[in-house]
């Protein structure tokens, strides 16, 4: 009764979403308030039986219903309930309804919380947001039907993959979605805006909190996926340049430029046309993504399945959506109106400049990802792009980036002096390269390049707090003025500083974890002893243990330090015997922001066991610095001027619906 109560709830949302889709957008034309206002109770309606279809499905799952097809593939009576939980998108057709829950959470939001919106954007926004939902609707019952029951249920199930059984399914896919799905109200403010005709600074106002939600959330949920991935695949790296991943960054990368230009059009009413590009390519490299993942075309763990049905039906989204948008867009954007004029040096200038290196990166990942797909499919040859391309291309255009950083904030709008925002940059320089210098004379070996990415993170961090003290007046004013000022500051302000920041403690982080880690792989007796960085681990032997629902082959390592002990390491291989698979469950110990890694291998013929035992030289600033990027994101987010938004715009004359309000 439960599957079936979730499938018609499912279709119900569907029906809502159909009526959501046409009745605002005749509302809108014909300026018909009962008809816009409709959006809004659909929206919120639509949110409640997706929701409802969420909780079927979750019960079916911590129930083990093996009677609907989903749960058996994924699930077994004996997994811990957090797994019970979790394998619920641990799947393609879970994972599916979890991505339309959270696109009716983002509809049902801008219905709840965009009462400052004009109701004819409002109602436009509405409608475009709801075809987004009814083509995943009509996707998940179609081809992917997560309620699907089986004429014969088993008694047990087949359990989850393994590599999910972990906690970072619980954090890693839902922040991910939340910020793939995020930009999709980007998009739907930019295609209303594009039919509407209206795009000045106002709309770049109401963007802006949805894009840096979208933002926040995809930073922490592709620093979550990433620190899972290298703690649980057992090869302790921390980026594998993985098409899977890469779907993830071209959309950050993308939102990244977006927030930047959103800045420029609000501030300075500039960069609209490049700004609703923006808006409809964040949420289409979110959708090719989608389609990467789901269509079978790649083999990766991300992969649930290969079904050429799927692969077409999603392809086919991409067709209308992608298509629609930049049809639409190269219809309407040449009639649109450009905003002020600003010098090259000057806030505007250098906000252009981030877009355009940002951009190129992206585009840069786009063609490194894609080209050995769409070759495969035209030719059949296979070839492989991997960290060595990426390397050599994406990189370098983040250090000119990065150089760039701390110049934005402190030039002017409209006009900047170059030279004076040198001059209040030269601690940081200094900073800068003094980090470059004692890493010269400290280091061993490692990268020639390894000092100055070091220096470089280290002036950027400076530079950071440069903008920081330079706007409260520290060390130039009295400190309780210095106070005042600090505790009236923008939010925004001190969320862009933090951002930032973070952004230098992640490159310190890449730099160091890349340069000066040390790897061993030995084979070891009981009572045997590696040494690596400083470190003794001693073989102390082998137990074997049980889980849930699987057996654990566990080894015992103790740690020393100059004769101390500090700690004991377990690294285990754990067999299901359901799925017949194991895992490598590797091993950490944290010392401040480094880490000892220690991960098994396989058992030798004459009793010695295979280790690969790492060091990782302050690793943990990788994932420290997405996490404080992802707080300034909600620092600014929280600005009580984001909160409030912008005024509604007098009405203007209709003599030309596609002339922004002055």
């Amino acid at each position: 009764m439960i599957p079936e109560l979730g499938h018609y709830a499912l279709v119900l949302a569907l029906a809502l979403g159909l009526i959501q889709a046409v009745a605002p957008l005749i509302g809108a034309w014909r300026r018909d308030d009962a008809l816009m206002r409709l959006a809004n109770s659909t929206a919120l309606m639509q949110f409640a039986f997706v929701a409802l279809s969420f909780a079927a499905l979750t019960v079916c799952y911590v129930t083990s219903d093996f009677s609907v097809a989903t749960v058996y593939e994924n699930s077994h009576s004996k997994m811990p309930l957090i797994y019970k939980f979790t394998s619920v998108w641990g799947n393609h057709e879970g994972s599916m309804l979890l991505w339309v829950l959270i696109l009716s959470l983002f509809g049902a939001s801008v219905a709840a919380f965009g009462g400052n919106l004009p109701s004819t954007l409002k109602a436009n926004v509405l409608a475009v947001q709801s075809w987004i939902a009814c083509s995943f609707y009509l996707f998940i019952l179609l081809t992917s039907n997560p309620f699907a029951r089986l004429a014969r249920p088993p008694f047990e199930g087949r359990d989850l993959n393994p590599i999910l059984q972990d906690i970072g399914l619980a954090v890693h896919p839902p922040l991910l979605y939340l910020g793939y799905v995020g930009f999709s109200i980007a998009f739907s403010f930019a295609i209303a805006a594009l039919i509407e005709g209206r795009i000045d600074a106002a709309w770049a106002r109401w963007v802006r909190p949805w894009t840096l939600a979208a933002w926040m959330f995809l930073t922490v949920g592709i620093a979550m996926g990433s620190y899972w991935a290298y703690y649980e695949l057992g090869w302790g790296g921390f980026w594998f340049w993985d098409p899977v991943e890469n779907a993830s960054l071209m959309p950050w990368i993308a939102g990244t430029a977006l927030l930047h230009s959103a800045v420029v059009m609000e501030k300075r009413n500039a960069l609209k046309v490049w700004t609703v590009l923006l808006a409809i390519l964040a949420f289409s490299l979110s959708l090719i993504g989608t389609f990467l993942v789901r269509s079978g075309v790649l083999t990766s763990v991300h992969t649930f399945a290969s079904d050429p049905a799927r692969g077409v039906f999603i392809l086919g989204i991409l067709v209308i959506f992608i298509g629609g948008g930049l049809t639409l867009f190269a219809w309407r954007a040449p009639l649109l109106k450009q905003g002020g004029l600003f010098a090259p040096v000057s806030r505007e200038g250098a906000l252009v400049f981030n877009n355009l290196f940002l951009t190129t990166a992206c585009l840069t990942v786009f063609v490194g990802t894609l080209y050995p797909l769409g070759l495969e499919a035209l030719t059949g040859e296979k070839i492989s792009v991997g960290a060595p391309f990426f390397n050599l291309t994406f990189a370098p255009l983040f250090i000119p980036l990065l150089c760039a950083m701390p110049f934005g904030p402190l030039l002017a709008w409209k006009r900047g002096d170059i030279l004076g925002v040198a001059q209040r940059l030269m601690t940081a320089f200094g900073i800068g390269l003094v980090g470059i210098a004692v890493t010269f004379a400290a280091m061993g070996t490692g990268s020639a390049l390894a000092p100055f990415g070091i220096g470089l993170a280290f002036y950027v961090m400076a530079g950071a707090l440069t903008d920081l003290a330079e706007r409260t007046g520290l060390f130039r004013l009295p400190l309780a003025t210095a106070a005042r000022r600090a505790a009236g500051m923008p939010r925004s302000t001190w969320g862009t500083a933090m951002a930032h920041f973070g952004m230098a403690v992640t490159l310190l982080g890449i730099v160091c974890a890349s340069t000066w880690g040390e790897e061993r792989i030995v084979a070891l007796k009981p009572t045997q002893v590696v040494s690596l960085s400083g470190y003794d681990l001693t073989f102390d032997g082998m137990t074997q243990r049980g889980g849930p629902n699987f057996r654990e082959l566990a080894a015992k390592f103790t740690v020393r330090s100059g004769g101390a002990v500090l700690g004991v390491m377990e690294p285990s291989k754990r067999s299901f015997s359901s799925r017949n698979t194991s895992t490598t469950e590797a091993a950490l110990m944290t010392r401040g922001v480094s880490q000892v890694y220690l991960s098994l291998g396989d058992v030798n013929d004459d009793g010695s066991i295979a280790i690969r035992v790492y060091f990782k030289p302050l690793v943990l600033l990788i994932w420290l610095g997405a996490l404080v990027m992802g707080l300034g994101g909600a620092l600014s987010l929280s600005d009580r001027r984001l909160r409030v938004g912008a005024p509604k715009p007098a009405a203007k004359s209709p003599k030309s619906s596609l002339q922004p309000a002055e």
